[in-house]
């Protein structure tokens, strides 16, 4: 093809991309674009066809698509602001889409009139698009030590989907109260990912309920670096042996720790249980005597027993700080970093509080529990547990390659 057959069509799609962009596509006509493009109607026919033929081939070989998608990356590559950079980009597909009113009216609302292969193009442009946003949010998940209910394709694609859905109602519609305007429309969407899509391991490790995220990598902690953990908070006083025995024996959240009352204690000689009260759903949890093969205590007798009958206190909370006031979240984060003082995670890390919680689930799998009954005592769903189901999985398998490993051939 020579150099001026090319000039020709590269032409006549800029000159439809611009007219339909400006008036729609069936308000479009052939020899609008080929006037535009300053050339006759018949090489308009002779390249192309028809305007659906031009059509097509403006979706194919634009790179507004594209370009689109490639904005969100090359302003936060590597990944910084999560905020700032999920904002600019939702900005900035509004503004392409703003730019360009009638055409996206007449995608549409003519979509179904377009030929099969057309709207084939669309969908192809729309996923290349999608393709570069996933990509970013990926990264931003494993960089940024991101848990999320749903795959990166599928939040790339909601997020895509919210933002075309803004333009058409704007474009289609007036008067509507959805929101006050597009500033506000923007913070609630990217207020909706980060907060509605993406924690932080911590945050996901805390009561499902109160989440709602998927733990997509189990990081549960070796016994012997649990026992060590224990040890350690002995040394520092029955109440710290007390919270972190909770911890790994009951798998509770810091949320749910600081919460209990003394009254939410129920024990005798068949069994020690915990009451987890949330606004609208109550649940009990078992206190382990056994953690990951050691015995500390019994049903009547271990470090959280020992603890509350050593208070000479009329508080009602069940662990208080260093005055004597219930205890906060960061006070027993405090805790926990001076019981794991020193300790290292086999992946070299310093120990996270959220993992002793991930450790009593998996121990508890290992132990034989049924996903319904530790579905209950989690209020995480079956969906939520899984990765704590393979992560079991994972150990058993493990533990039998060892032994077999001992056994003589």
């Amino acid at each position: 093809m020579s150099s001026q057959l090319i000039s020709t069509r590269q032409r006549l799609i800029q000159a439809a991309l611009e007219l339909f962009s400006a008036q729609g596509v069936s308000a479009t006509t052939t020899r609008q674009i080929a006037e535009k493009a300053e050339v006759n109607e018949v090489t308009l026919f002779r390249n192309f066809g028809n305007k659906h033929g031009l059509l097509l081939a403006v979706l194919e070989e634009s790179a507004a698509f594209k370009d689109l998608g490639e904005s969100l990356v090359r302003r936060a590559t590597p990944p910084g602001n999560v905020y700032q950079a999920l904002k600019d980009y939702a900005s900035d597909s509004l503004h392409a889409l703003e730019r360009v009113p009638e055409f996206v009216r007449s995608v549409v609302g003519e979509a179904d009139q377009f030929p099969a292969e057309n709207r084939r193009a669309l969908g192809r442009g729309v996923t290349e698009a999608n393709r570069y946003v996933a990509q970013y949010l990926a990264t931003v998940i494993q960089q940024g030590h991101l848990n999320t209910y749903l795959p990166a394709e599928k939040l790339a694609s909601l997020l895509n989907g919210m933002i075309l859905g803004y333009a058409v109602i704007e474009f289609t519609s007036e008067f509507h109260e959805l929101w006050e305007d597009r500033d506000d429309f923007l913070e609630n969407l990217v207020e909706l990912f980060l907060h509605g899509a993406m924690s932080s391991s911590a945050e996901s490790a805390t009561n499902c309920l109160q989440g709602g995220f998927i733990t997509t990598e189990v990081a549960d902690l070796p016994a012997t670096l649990v026992h060590e953990i224990l040890q350690q908070a002995r040394k520092l006083g029955i109440r710290d042996y007390a919270l972190a025995y909770v911890l790994f024996g009951a798998g509770l959240s810091v949320t749910e720790i600081i919460s209990l009352q003394r009254s939410h204690q129920i024990y005798d000689a068949q069994g020690h249980f915990l009451q987890i009260t949330i606004p609208g759903f109550v649940r009990q949890v078992p206190v382990n005597q056994w953690i990951l093969g050691k015995r500390y205590g019994s049903f009547t007798n271990n470090p959280l027993i020992k603890w509350l009958k050593s208070r000479k206190d009329t508080q009602t909370a069940m662990f208080l700080n260093d005055i004597g006031t219930p205890i906060s979240e960061s006070e027993l984060e405090t805790r926990w970093q001076a019981w794991s003082e020193g300790l290292l995670t086999p992946q070299g890390q310093t120990p996270a509080i959220a993992q002793a919680q991930q450790t009593w689930r998996v121990e508890m799998l290992m132990r034989g529990i049924a996903l319904e009954n530790l579905s209950i005592f989690t209020a995480c769903d079956r969906t939520q547990l899984q990765p704590y189901v393979r992560r079991a999985k994972e150990k058993a398998a493990l533990e039998q390659a060892t032994r077999l490993d001992h056994k003589s051939v």
